[in-house]
């Protein structure tokens, strides 16, 4: 995967204030903080609320809504921000369509415990077991 696209999706250079080179960058990237304009941008491109993001990450909708656009969030919730980034890249690189990937993520998943792969976003175990489903497609090794 990419870091340019997992980069793209939170909104680029200009709101990440900084080039992903490495995943080292994310780590840096995750201690410092995210801000709202990114995850606002992440939200946007699951086309999400406000609400149906905040569930996704330990964090309420109000405290998203109290956040300037410029403040950073804390290192866990900044975190799961990336991670969920990372499969949303990922996943659209496996399809090679958003479209395509963002049905998929909709969709009950054997391979899941027949639980949605979105449903699975809102734990750092979930996100990791999508990747590895994801890995899993990408390589033609179907569950």
């Amino acid at each position: 995967m990419e870091l340019s696209a997992l980069a793209k999706i939170l909104g680029g250079k200009k709101v990440l204030r900084k080039n992903l080179r490495n995943r080292m960058d994310l780590v840096d990237l995750s201690n410092e903080g995210i801000t709202k304009e990114a995850l606002l941008h992440l939200a946007k491109y699951f086309s999400f609320s406000v609400n149906q993001i905040a569930q996704l990450l330990p964090v309420t909708e109000r405290t998203i809504q109290r956040h300037t656009p410029e403040k950073l969030f804390s290192r866990n919730v900044s975190e799961q921000i990336l991670q969920i980034a990372e499969v949303a890249a990922k996943g659209s690189e496996v399809f090679a369509s958003k479209d395509r990937f963002l049905a998929w993520m909709r969709h009950p998943n054997k391979a899941l415990n027949s639980k949605t792969p979105m449903s699975l976003l809102n734990s750092k175990f979930g996100a990791d077991m999508v990747l590895d489903e994801l890995g899993r497609i990408e390589h033609g090794v179907f569950s």
